[in-house]
């Protein structure tokens, strides 16, 4: 028992991303971030135009201004496909809509 609790340790990873949203778009090459279950994730955010983001499955939400760096960071418990989408105005009646995805991370077992 101890070892498999040290073999799982050993195999969760601290990972770093740095995306940054130019144009309501992040580069085509940085679209999918794929990751391990445990693994502790960083995406350090930054972008030309002041934006709301919302990662999905986590409900994580983060504001990112121009001119710094905002990292959202999580451990990867759930697995699966989760997108990162940037919040728009809230919508009458209440709540919000989500623009198109940002990002997309698999989470693999």
């Amino acid at each position: 028992l101890l070892l498999a609790s040290a073999t799982q340790a050993v195999s969760a990873a601290e990972v770093t991303f740095v995306l940054r949203i130019q144009n309501g778009r992040v580069p085509e090459k940085m679209r999918l971030i794929r990751v391990k279950q445990n693994d502790v994730v960083k995406l350090q955010w930054s972008t030309d135009k002041a934006i709301s983001l919302h990662l999905h499955g986590y409900d994580i939400e983060k504001a990112v201004a121009p001119g710094a760096v905002t990292e959202m960071t999580f451990t990867a418990r759930a697995t699966g496909r989760f997108a990162v989408a940037p919040h728009l105005a809230a919508q009458p009646g209440g709540g919000h809509a989500h623009g198109d995805v940002l990002v997309t991370i698999e989470v693999y077992p």
